[in-house]
């Protein structure tokens, strides 16, 4: 017996993204480019090890890093945002990007994501994943991925927080600044969003925050239901 996967209807290939500000409650996503290298090169300043499991980095002062902005923009693949983080006046905290971006296939990946360790566990850092996610969907793609070097366990912490599911370890899939890299890998597909957009809407809300800005109710503990598989590899 023949067996096929399931017809798709209706569905159409989607948008390539473009370089638009993103605007959210807690985070303000705006196309890389020059002007944000002096924040940048603040919010990495003396955290040298968020570069640890990236193919580039660290920058040795802001004329590096500016090079390195140069290097990126004017690309449509990979797409970069730089991050600011309302809640502490719109400074620039971090980096994310979309990258293998195949509309034929309705697939999509967020990656180069890096964090200052000022922007790290703040609501603005979850929201600027959760927008680029949302964007994602609405243009029509069927499939959001994730994947991390399978030694960065704070990457698949966040992966599993957000909802995606686990889908298991590509060994030796890169060489990365010399050395082996085994890749994890994670996805949400757009069956899932309107359950993961009511949880991220739920974490989201100012209600979910006392005076001194602490959750009530965990991100992780809202999303937990909707994964098809989970990683193994975080001890359940």
């Amino acid at each position: 017996m023949r067996r096929r996967g399931e017809t798709v209807t209706g569905w159409i290939p989607p948008a390539w993204p473009e370089p638009a500000i993103i605007e959210g409650r807690y985070a303000r996503l705006e196309p890389l480019e020059g002007d944000h290298a002096a924040g940048l090169h603040a919010a990495y300043a003396g955290a040298d090890a968020l570069w640890d499991y990236l193919p580039y980095g660290p920058h040795a002062d802001q004329e590096a890093q500016a090079e390195w902005i140069a290097a990126m923009t004017g690309r449509d693949d990979p797409l970069f945002f730089a991050i600011r983080d309302r809640d502490a006046g719109g400074r620039i905290g971090g980096v994310a990007s979309f990258l293998r971006i195949q509309p034929a296939a309705g697939s999509i990946e967020v990656g180069h994501v890096n964090f200052g360790p000022a922007l790290q566990g703040t609501r603005a850092a979850t929201e600027a994943m959760v927008l680029m996610m949302g964007h994602a969907f609405a243009l029509g793609y069927r499939r959001y991925e994730w994947k991390c070097d399978a030694l960065n366990l704070a990457s698949r912490r966040a992966a599993t927080r957000l909802g995606l599911s686990f889908e298991g370890v590509f060994r030796q899939a890169a060489v990365v600044k010399g050395r082996n890299r085994d890749t994890a890998w994670f996805a949400a597909i757009d069956r899932e969003w309107p359950a993961l957009s009511a949880a991220f809407g739920a974490w989201l809300d100012p209600g979910n925050f006392d005076a001194g800005g602490r959750q009530r109710r965990r991100l992780s503990d809202l999303t937990r239901p909707i994964p098809v598989a989970r990683d193994p590899g975080l001890g359940g």
